[in-house]
């Protein structure tokens, strides 16, 4: 029952925040609302027991992509404007588009609960015990058995690659420290203070 009340909050969220990422017109609250839905579709999955893509979920498009989408959005600093306008101009060619991708949502649906072979209602299914008819191992616990028996070298190798990488950007950083007399540096008050006579090299 708790976990049937978390599956339908996690969806209401993950419904509101995607509703709000295509609806919000400042584009930092679009990402952080992205974040969201992000975080709530983590949430589904724990609870579906998909652990492994969960974890993707966090590392990659929260702790990655989202950002990434931040910090070009910050810098870009883009002005809000008023859509108004154009969302009444795209409004009816956006809804058809809608109703269009629901109607092959809705025809898939059918034609797959159709060949349900317990019952020809899909409703039916919330009845079935899925848990007993699953392994007891976790989905984390099937990739580890994997990695380090069977792909133990690959393994060890792709984390001796990441090793390298990030000794190398140290070290390349610490050059840059050592010998920082040798970078060039921008004045600003010199660059502002420029006119037109003392700007072109002849």
């Amino acid at each position: 029952m708790i976990i049937n009340s978390l599956f339908y909050i996690f969806s209401f969220i993950l419904l509101m925040s995607s509703i709000m990422v295509i609806s919000v017109q400042n584009t930092i609250y679009s990402v952080l609302f992205l974040v969201l839905s992000f975080i709530s579709s983590t949430s589904l999955l724990c609870l579906m027991e998909c652990e492994f893509i969960a974890l993707i979920f966090i590392i990659i498009y929260v702790g990655a992509i989202a950002v990434l989408f931040l910090f070009v959005v910050m810098m870009l600093d883009i002005k809000t404007v008023s859509v108004t306008k154009d969302s009444l101009k795209y409004f009816p060619f956006g809804c058809f588009l809608g109703i269009l991708f629901l109607w092959e949502i809705v025809l898939v649906i059918l034609k797959t609960f159709k060949s349900n072979p317990y019952s020809h209602s899909f409703l039916s299914n919330i009845y079935v015990n899925w848990f007993d008819k699953l392994d007891s191992f976790t989905e984390l616990q099937t990739f580890g058995q994997l990695l380090y028996t069977y792909y133990i070298l690959q393994f060890l190798v792709a984390g001796i690659i990441l090793l390298l990488s990030v000794v190398g950007a140290v070290v390349l950083t610490l050059n840059m420290v050592k010998y920082k007399k040798a970078v060039k540096t921008q004045v600003i008050f010199k660059q502002l203070s420029r006119t037109f006579k003392n700007s072109l090299i002849y």
